[in-house]
């Protein structure tokens, strides 16, 4: 039984792991071949996605598995034999106890470890096949965008590592660009409108003093000549500017900020911020992640925190899917005589399906706050009272009847004897 399970639920998992990667695996040979994406890390981002997809499919190609082998028991009356043997459905699948324990700790393994150190590696891999394709389409005299920079170049070297005339616009707020850094600073000079009119409104004139505060500001970087840093294939991508100014100047406000500089090296990529962030999440690892979500360690917002709270959540639920499988599968899969197994095998999926679905669900609605994290208990044992009354409930009820039948037959006997008796 365990041999049979284990090899039918290898070739269900390949066969949804081929119908699932075929999409994807079209659409990233579509970015290839409009030469956004080197073709040599191709299969690089596809081994980095297994764990995303397997820690959906395995759960299910289980359960699928456990469905075909004990249906053809059922057909085949083979069952009838085992049962007949003195061994019940439910000591047959406890026999599969150590199959069922070694998917559970792959399951976690997947969920827990895999998943986010792929999503972490695939990300860094776009980030830099992104910059690169974006340095690859610089075109004299024209602006190109990559992130929240804005590049506009007069004049390149053939190997478009010498920039010259540059212009470079960062669209975030300075806070957020901290990571730029200025060496052989000239000139720093804060202007101002120097006179404002009488009739300007008050709640104007007031924001023109607290702008550095409340106004997100764009950075405007002139130079005459650029060039691209060899950081040894970290993943950080940066920039050194010569000769130029740096301007900070924000929507609405009244004053802007200008500094001068001899060379100005500025990071357009880097790697992942300490800071957790709703944006992150999915790349944390469980510690900072058990962190964040006990409010122990620091994060971005509150958002932050929720959306923490359903990631730990739904990456310690996803393995329990391997306890409902055989739980659900066992008495769903017994067919009556002259049933196909076919027939009960379509709702059945639908029915373990709802349950994943449940889990992804109650992912998005605890990072809203709607719910607590504790839904993703209740869940789980809410599938496992079902299956545990799908396994005993008919049991149950025809001993209830038994019961009640009995009782019944013996105060029918008991007033028979009663109005018959008495001294003769």
């Amino acid at each position: 039984m365990t041999r049979q399970v284990a090899s039918t639920t290898a070739l269900v998992l390949g066969f949804l792991m081929v119908f699932m990667l075929g999409g994807r695996l079209i659409r990233y040979f579509g970015i290839a071949a409009e030469g956004r994406l080197d073709i040599s890390l191709l299969f690089s981002i596809i081994g980095y996605n297994l764990p995303y997809f397997l820690e959906l499919i395995l759960p299910l190609a289980f359960f699928i598995a456990l469905m075909l082998v004990f249906g053809r028991l059922y057909v085949d009356q083979e069952m009838a034999v085992i049962n007949g043997s003195g061994i019940s459905r439910g000591k047959l699948a406890r026999m599969m106890t150590p199959l069922i324990l070694i998917l559970f700790v792959g399951e976690a393994a997947l969920s827990v470890i895999a998943k986010p150190w792929g999503v972490r590696s695939s990300e860094t891999i776009w980030q830099q096949q992104a910059l690169t394709s974006a340095f690859d389409l610089i075109r004299p005299n024209e602006f190109i965008s990559t992130g929240n920079y804005h590049l506009y170049v007069g004049s390149l070297s053939d190997d478009k590592k010498q920039l010259q005339d540059v212009v470079l616009i960062q669209s975030e707020p300075t806070e957020k660009g901290s990571s730029a850094k200025s060496t052989t600073a000239e000139l720093t000079e804060q202007r101002s409108i120097p006179e404002l009119p009488s009739d300007l409104p008050k709640a104007l004139v007031d924001q023109a003093d607290s702008s550095d505060l409340a106004i997100s500001k764009d950075t405007i970087t002139l130079a005459k000549r650029a060039q691209q840093v060899d950081t040894g294939g970290d993943g950080v991508t940066q920039l050194d500017l010569f000769q130029g100014r740096r301007y900070e100047v924000g929507a609405g406000s009244l004053r802007y900020n200008q500094v001068s500089f001899d060379r100005y090296r500025i990071t357009l990529s880097e790697p992942s911020k300490e800071v957790m962030t709703e944006d992150n999440i999915e790349t944390q690892a469980i510690t900072p992640l058990w962190q964040a979500a006990t409010g122990t360690a620091q994060v971005g917002s509150v958002n932050a925190m929720r959306a923490a709270q359903a990631e730990l959540g739904y990456r310690l639920a996803l393995p329990w899917l391997m306890i409902i499988a055989p739980m659900l599968a066992v008495p769903l899969a017994q067919v009556r005589p002259r049933q196909g197994r076919w027939l009960r095998l379509f709702p059945s999926i639908l029915l373990f399906v709802s349950c994943a679905l449940g889990i992804i669900s109650l992912k998005n609605a605890v990072s809203k706050g709607g719910i607590s994290v504790w839904s993703y208990a209740w869940l789980i044992l809410g599938f496992m009272a079902l299956a545990l009354y799908l396994n005993w409930g008919t049991r149950i009820q025809h001993r209830l009847r038994f019961r009640v039948k009995g009782n019944t037959l013996v105060s029918a006997e008991t007033q028979s004897n009663g109005s018959h008796g008495g001294p003769s």
